[in-house]
Protein backbone atom coordinates (compact mmCIF):
# COMPACT_ATOMS: atom_id res chain seq x y z
CA UNK A 1 0.00 0.00 0.00
CA UNK A 2 2.67 2.51 0.97
CA UNK A 3 5.32 0.80 -1.17
CA UNK A 4 7.22 3.33 -3.26
CA UNK A 5 7.56 0.90 -6.20
CA UNK A 6 3.81 0.34 -6.22
CA UNK A 7 3.18 4.11 -6.22
CA UNK A 8 5.25 4.42 -9.39
CA UNK A 9 3.28 1.65 -11.05
CA UNK A 10 0.02 3.34 -10.15
CA UNK A 11 1.07 6.52 -11.96
CA UNK A 12 2.57 4.80 -14.99
CA UNK A 13 -0.56 5.62 -16.97
CA UNK A 14 0.19 9.33 -16.61
CA UNK A 15 3.64 8.95 -18.18
CA UNK A 16 2.21 6.82 -20.97
CA UNK A 17 -0.49 9.41 -21.60
CA UNK A 18 2.08 12.23 -21.79
CA UNK A 19 4.35 10.29 -24.15
CA UNK A 20 1.42 9.40 -26.41
CA UNK A 21 0.38 13.04 -26.44
CA UNK A 22 3.88 14.19 -27.36
CA UNK A 23 3.95 11.71 -30.24
CA UNK A 24 0.59 13.00 -31.47
CA UNK A 25 1.79 16.61 -31.26
CA UNK A 26 4.91 15.69 -33.21
CA UNK A 27 2.92 13.83 -35.89
CA UNK A 28 0.44 16.68 -36.22
CA UNK A 29 3.28 19.19 -36.55
CA UNK A 30 4.90 17.21 -39.34
CA UNK A 31 1.68 16.76 -41.36
CA UNK A 32 1.29 20.35 -42.66
CA UNK A 33 5.03 20.62 -43.27
CA UNK A 34 4.90 17.63 -45.64
CA UNK A 35 2.20 19.18 -47.80
CA UNK A 36 -0.96 17.61 -46.36
CA UNK A 37 -3.68 20.24 -46.69
CA UNK A 38 -6.45 18.67 -44.61
CA UNK A 39 -7.76 19.93 -41.28
CA UNK A 40 -7.26 16.57 -39.59
CA UNK A 41 -3.91 17.68 -38.19
CA UNK A 42 -5.70 20.28 -36.03
CA UNK A 43 -7.68 17.63 -34.22
CA UNK A 44 -4.65 15.36 -33.87
CA UNK A 45 -2.63 18.25 -32.42
CA UNK A 46 -5.42 19.29 -30.04
CA UNK A 47 -5.93 15.76 -28.74
CA UNK A 48 -2.17 15.33 -28.31
CA UNK A 49 -1.89 18.64 -26.44
CA UNK A 50 -4.71 17.63 -24.13
CA UNK A 51 -3.09 14.24 -23.49
CA UNK A 52 0.24 15.92 -22.68
CA UNK A 53 -1.43 18.32 -20.27
CA UNK A 54 -3.44 15.65 -18.45
CA UNK A 55 -0.51 13.23 -18.37
CA UNK A 56 1.88 15.81 -16.96
CA UNK A 57 -0.73 17.09 -14.51
CA UNK A 58 -1.19 13.66 -12.92
CA UNK A 59 2.48 12.62 -13.10
CA UNK A 60 3.72 12.59 -9.52
CA UNK A 61 7.18 13.77 -8.58
CA UNK A 62 9.19 10.91 -7.02
CA UNK A 63 11.60 13.24 -5.24
CA UNK A 64 11.33 15.46 -2.19
CA UNK A 65 13.75 17.95 -3.74
CA UNK A 66 12.33 21.39 -4.40
CA UNK A 67 14.25 21.72 -7.66
CA UNK A 68 12.97 18.41 -9.05
CA UNK A 69 9.41 19.31 -8.06
CA UNK A 70 9.78 22.61 -9.91
CA UNK A 71 11.01 20.79 -13.01
CA UNK A 72 7.99 18.47 -12.88
CA UNK A 73 5.77 21.55 -12.55
CA UNK A 74 7.54 23.05 -15.55
CA UNK A 75 6.50 20.01 -17.58
CA UNK A 76 2.87 20.79 -16.69
CA UNK A 77 3.38 24.28 -18.06
CA UNK A 78 4.70 22.76 -21.29
CA UNK A 79 1.36 20.99 -21.59
CA UNK A 80 -0.40 24.32 -21.09
CA UNK A 81 1.74 25.87 -23.84
CA UNK A 82 0.79 23.04 -26.21
CA UNK A 83 -2.89 23.64 -25.37
CA UNK A 84 -2.50 27.34 -26.20
CA UNK A 85 -0.98 26.28 -29.52
CA UNK A 86 -4.04 24.10 -30.12
CA UNK A 87 -6.26 27.10 -29.38
CA UNK A 88 -4.49 29.10 -32.08
CA UNK A 89 -5.09 26.31 -34.58
CA UNK A 90 -8.84 26.83 -34.23
CA UNK A 91 -8.92 30.61 -33.59
CA UNK A 92 -10.02 32.25 -36.86
CA UNK A 93 -8.06 35.50 -36.40
CA UNK A 94 -4.74 33.86 -35.54
CA UNK A 95 -1.75 34.08 -37.81
CA UNK A 96 -0.78 31.16 -39.98
CA UNK A 97 2.14 30.12 -37.81
CA UNK A 98 1.13 31.22 -34.30
CA UNK A 99 0.51 27.62 -33.29
CA UNK A 100 4.00 26.69 -34.44
CA UNK A 101 5.57 29.27 -32.12
CA UNK A 102 3.79 27.73 -29.14
CA UNK A 103 4.74 24.25 -30.31
CA UNK A 104 8.40 25.24 -30.39
CA UNK A 105 8.15 26.89 -26.98
CA UNK A 106 6.53 23.78 -25.49
CA UNK A 107 9.17 21.60 -27.10
CA UNK A 108 11.99 23.67 -25.65
CA UNK A 109 10.43 23.49 -22.19
CA UNK A 110 9.96 19.72 -22.49
CA UNK A 111 13.54 19.23 -23.70
CA UNK A 112 14.98 21.34 -20.89
CA UNK A 113 12.96 19.59 -18.18
CA UNK A 114 13.65 16.11 -19.52
CA UNK A 115 17.39 16.79 -19.59
CA UNK A 116 17.57 18.45 -16.19
CA UNK A 117 15.44 16.05 -14.11
CA UNK A 118 17.88 13.10 -14.34
CA UNK A 119 20.86 15.41 -13.89
CA UNK A 120 19.47 16.99 -10.73
CA UNK A 121 18.37 13.63 -9.34
CA UNK A 122 21.81 12.12 -9.91
CA UNK A 123 23.49 15.06 -8.18
CA UNK A 124 21.21 14.71 -5.18
CA UNK A 125 21.88 10.98 -5.01
CA UNK A 126 25.61 11.66 -4.59
CA UNK A 127 25.11 14.05 -1.69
Amino acid sequence: MGNKNNAGAERGWAKLLAITGLLLVMAATVLPLTGNRGDVFRYIYASGALLVFVGRLFNRCPSDSLRVRRLYRLEVWAGVVFCVGAFFLFYPFAGAMDWMAFTLAGGVIEAYASLMIPRVQSREGKK
